[in-house]
């Protein structure tokens, strides 16, 4: 897999998803439950640096300038 997501984007990733927990860890429903799911999939894309939605999209942010 060659990266696709850039500092900033993964900058902003990471904020959403910490985010997205603490909504979870206050509310516990089903709401909850789905916002957890998505913000661990926010974290995986932070921490691989690979967004499958953005290969099919054709997009790439590394190496764009801020």
């Amino acid at each position: 897999m060659q990266q696709n997501v850039g500092t900033l984007d993964k900058v902003g990733r990471a904020l959403l998803s910490m985010g997205l927990f603490a909504f979870a860890w206050k509310r516990r429903d089903k709401l909850a439950v789905i916002a957890a799911y998505n913000a661990g999939i926010l974290m995986s894309s932070v921490s691989s640096g690979y967004c499958p939605l953005y290969k099919i999209a054709k997009i790439s942010t590394v190496g764009k300038p801020i």
